[in-house]
């Protein structure tokens, strides 16, 4: 090969890198190879358009209830109505007013949003019983047999109320003679709510 070939061929390979570099720049793909990215992305859930003002406030005490929305617990605004009772029985009314909220069907644009609740109808709830600390709350049906993520809202719900104690835990029993259990809502569990039942301590005495 003489010298005048091989300078030849060395022009044009320059000019095939520059053609190239140039279409590039342009935005213009050098070849028709097909790239999937998927689909995309979905609109963000969790998240709540602004909501309308009602023509009537809904009455009661503002509360917040803990829903699941995706794979956490998030919270949301609610009111509940608590009758009139003695002092030493309005936490047990309020705590019954945090399940009957849990337990309703989130609304339209809640749902839209991904929210749900896995605790269910006509779940209710009492004071203590002799023997018991006086914080106890007693659920109509045994912690145990709860779902780990239902089990999670009412405990998260209620550390977060009235209903519990100043330290946010709160103790459960069931409507056995099984010995109540003390639970904390945990950043775990409100992060993970599924991943299994919050953590829980035995109490003694009353």
């Amino acid at each position: 090969m003489n010298v005048r070939t091989a300078l030849r061929r060395t022009r044009g390979l320059l000019a095939v890198g520059a053609l190239g570099a140039l279409l590039a720049g342009c935005g213009i793909r050098a070849t028709e190879v097909p790239t999937d990215f998927g689909p995309a992305p979905s609109r963000a859930r969790c998240s709540l358009a602004e909501p309308e003002a009602p023509t009537q406030p809904e009455r009661g005490l503002p509360v917040q209830v803990f829903l699941l929305c995706g794979s956490s617990l998030v919270a949301v605004d609610r009111a509940v109505r608590v009758p009139d009772g003695a002092a030493d029985s309005r936490r047990v009314l309020v705590a019954q007013g945090l399940l009957d909220a849990l337990s309703q069907e989130p609304s339209a644009a809640e749902q839209q949003a991904g929210y749900g609740t896995r605790v269910g109808r006509g779940t209710t709830v009492t004071g203590p019983r002799p023997g018991d600390p006086e914080d106890t709350l007693r659920l109509s049906t045994a912690p145990g047999s709860l779902t780990s993520a239902g089990l999670a809202q009412i405990v998260c719900t209620f550390s977060d109320s009235a209903a519990a104690e100043g330290d946010g835990s709160v103790v459960l029993g069931g409507p056995d003679d099984a010995r109540p259990r003390r639970y904390a809502c945990t950043d775990e569990v409100r992060s993970r709510p599924e991943a299994g039942e919050p953590p829980s301590s035995e109490v003694t005495g009353g």
